[in-house]
This record gives C-alpha cells, structure tokens and sequence, in this order.
C-alpha cells in the first residue's frame, strides 16, 4: 500500500471450512485492507456451525481491529451433498474451538445491507461460499447491486467439470438461484472460478513455512491445517491442499497475478443434472452480454509468494 493510501473497506462472506482459516488469517492483518464484517453463510456446514465457526476464527486471531460478525440463517433449500468431509463437521477440522456466547446476533444480509449502505460504492465484497447472503439483500431491494463497489465472488467453473456434480463446482451448486440473482445483478463483478483456484496446489512444504508456534497465526493455522491435508489425501487423492478462498482474496489483493475476460456468464437452476453449471458465452459471435469479468490463468508461483509474505507480515503484526 502507497503512503497516504486508505485501506480498501471490505466484507469478507463466507461458508467457513480450513481454506477460510488461511484466507482470514492474511485478511483480517492486511494493511491493505479494512475488513468491516466477516458475515457467515451456510454451506460447507449448517448455519448454526458456520457462525460459531467464523466466531471462533476471530476469537482465535484476535486481529487489531474486530470485524463485525453476521449470523448465517439456513438456506431453503439446501441440497444434501457437502463438502464437510474436507474441513469437519465444525468446518475447523474437528478442532471444536469453544466460543463467547453472543447475546445478540444480527443476519448476515442485514449486517451486508447495513456496511454496504454506510459506506455506498466504497465497500468490495469478497463471497467464498454460496451466494444466499447477497442474493437475499438484492430481493429486499434491488438498488443493493448498485451501492457494491466491487464484488468478488470464488464459484463456479469456466471450463473444467465441477467438483461436487460433474458440471457444477460447490458454492453455485449448493444455492443455484441466488448465484443467478447474484450474476445478473448489476454490480461490478469478479469471479474466481474452480479451474484458476484448482491451478495452485499447497504441497506439504506450505506447512514448514508457516509462521511459527509462537505465534497466534501459526498456533492456529498448525492445529487446524494437517486435517486439510489428511482428507485431501483420502478423498481427493491429491498430495497437497486447494486453497480457492486463498486465491480469490489474492485475485482482490494481487489482481496481477490474474488473467480475467470480459463474458456474458450464467447460471443453471433447473437442470436435473446440471444445476448449478456455470454457462459462458463463449461462442465466436457472442449473444450474451459481457456481464462480468471470469479470471482464466492465474500466476501459481506467485499465489504462493504471495500467501507467505501476507502470512509472515501478520504475524509480525500480532
């Protein structure tokens, strides 16, 4: 960050699983960043789960500044797959993190809607999970897309196949309406798709170099993290870990480690077997208006670089 530069206001939304652990722990002591609310949504695990777990991040990181905390509320209609298996039934790798009881709780949608609308056109807000939080602000009133100053959004596929069904990665799949509602809505729109967050994956050397015990951040990371990679291993087969919220906070913080194009993109609602697909316009002649900006490539090197400095310079900000 320039001298005299203002840290960039911004909501982090977010279904807490371990990759949230690592992208909160480099955002919330960023000097680039003001990180106004941490709002929790359901996805990885229920609502109830989501909340005390992004309750439990903070209380564990004891950042300079606290965020607000938005209470995730249970979606309509949550479809039976998950990815829990990854990050526990707690979303924090079994770890059960005891929280402060907070005798009063405010909605997520209600603590975007209220940030958003103090601050109009100045806030960005980073998505990691489904899309319901933002989707339930634009149906109260749609003139909420256009007080966003940006919107940054880790979901959906441009051209692999999905991680959850063969067509549709997680976060879109989980609550295919609201990314709809979401990608038509009129806000200035970034999304960091599986392929680009698939790119870069987190060997076990990533481990030896986190900040150390000593540290809040690396007590934290270390107890939480090893999870991660054990069911990486088992479920996935992969000998490393995906971090995508890691990579779409970078695609914030770092946008030159990025490659984006200009796309008309869409989401499937209906489809028996394809809800949740991601569709672009990728035709030679395009019929769709470009509507938001698809990142293709991604700088792997940097994106770990990048995740390793932010690491050691909030621990040195402890």
């Amino acid at each position: 960050m320039s001298v005299g530069a203002q840290p960039r206001k911004v909501i982090i939304d977010v279904d807490p699983g371990i990759d949230a652990v690592v992208a909160l722990s480099s955002a919330l002591f960023d000097p680039r960043l003001e990180v106004l609310a941490v709002t929790a949504v359901a996805g990885n695990v229920s609502a109830e789960q989501a909340t005390r777990a992004v309750q439990a991040i903070i209380e564990q990181l004891d950042p300079p500044r606290w965020p607000r905390i938005g209470a995730a509320v249970e979606p309509d209609r949550a479809p039976a797959e998950n990815l829990s298996f990854l990050s526990g039934s707690d979303g924090l790798g079994g770890a059960e993190f005891r929280v402060a009881e907070l005798h009063q709780r405010h909605p997520s949608d209600k603590v975007l809607n209220d940030v958003v609308r103090a601050a109009p056109q100045e806030v960005t807000v980073l998505t990691l999970g489904p899309l319901t939080n933002l989707a339930r602000c634009l149906r109260r009133d749609p003139t909420f897309a256009s007080q966003i100053g940006q919107l940054v959004i880790a979901g959906g596929t441009y051209a692999v196949p999905g991680d959850v069904t063969p067509a549709a990665e997680f976060n879109f799949f989980f609550d295919p309406q609201s990314a709809r509602d979401v990608l038509r809505s009129r806000a200035t729109k970034t999304i960091v798709p599986l392929d680009v967050s698939a790119k870069t994956v987190f060997d076990y050397g990533l481990l030896e170099r986190l900040p150390g015990e000593e540290t809040r951040i690396g007590r934290f990371i270390r107890r939480v993290l090893p999870h991660y990679y054990r069911t990486h291993r088992q479920q996935l087969g992969l000998e490393g870990v995906l971090l995508p919220d890691v990579t779409a906070l970078l695609a914030l913080t770092q946008p030159e480690l990025f490659t984006t194009k200009r796309l008309g993109v869409d989401v499937e609602t209906a489809g028996e077997i394809t809800a949740g697909a991601m569709i672009c316009d990728r035709r030679n002649v395009a019929q769709w208006q470009a509507n938001l900006d698809v990142a293709v490539d991604v700088n792997s090197a940097g994106v770990l670089d990048s995740l390793l400095t932010s690491l050691e310079q909030a621990a040195a900000a402890e």
